[in-house]
């Protein structure tokens, strides 16, 4: 039998599952020495949820209704330029992350996720950004959900959902 799940919007009460979520939206290629659980604390990651819930901050929870135990998130978060992210585009571009639990990939719950969120925020951005390996298997679903290049550093790529073309003047891909 399919498991069926609930997905919700984050509130602030979540931050303490966003850090155990934080941890599994770090890319680690398969045969690549895991990294450890304390990466988190670094200053550079650990601004994606430190403080969760200030203005800005939006996201949806993906819970398995059977065991009521969270398997994913997808949230995201406005940067400043001297606080930016690794998918950083602008202060007006929230950042994406998304973390699905390993043992819950694959089953359609990281686009349940985002499409939910993406709904949502359409209203309320002119786009939103992320950073992705070009190794990650998600950037397919990210292709597939109007995600599209918009620079390249290093072994990281920012890519760009744009909600409303006419308002995204001075946003331009790079490379």
């Amino acid at each position: 039998m399919a498991e069926t799940y609930l997905i919700r919007s984050l509130n602030i009460a979540d931050e303490a599952t966003l850090w155990q979520m934080l941890y599994h939206a770090l890319y680690v290629a398969p045969g690549d020495t895991p990294i450890p659980p304390e990466v988190v604390l670094d200053p550079a990651i650990s601004k994606y949820v430190l403080g969760w819930g200030r203005t800005g901050d939006q996201g949806v929870l993906a819970i398995v209704e059977t065991i009521v135990e969270p398997v994913g998130a997808a949230w995201m978060r406005l940067f400043s330029s001297e606080t930016a992210g690794y998918g950083y585009v602008d202060a007006k571009t929230p950042e994406l992350s998304v973390a699905v639990l390993p043992e819950y990939r694959n089953q359609g719950i990281g686009t349940a996720m985002l499409s939910r969120l993406l709904k949502e925020s359409a209203s309320r951005y002119r786009a939103v950004s992320l950073s992705v390996s070009p190794a990650n298997p998600a950037l397919r679903l990210y292709q597939r959900l109007g995600f599209e290049f918009f620079s390249n550093e290093g072994e990281s790529s920012t890519m760009i959902r744009r909600f409303n073309e006419s308002g995204i003047k001075g946003l331009r891909e790079v490379g």
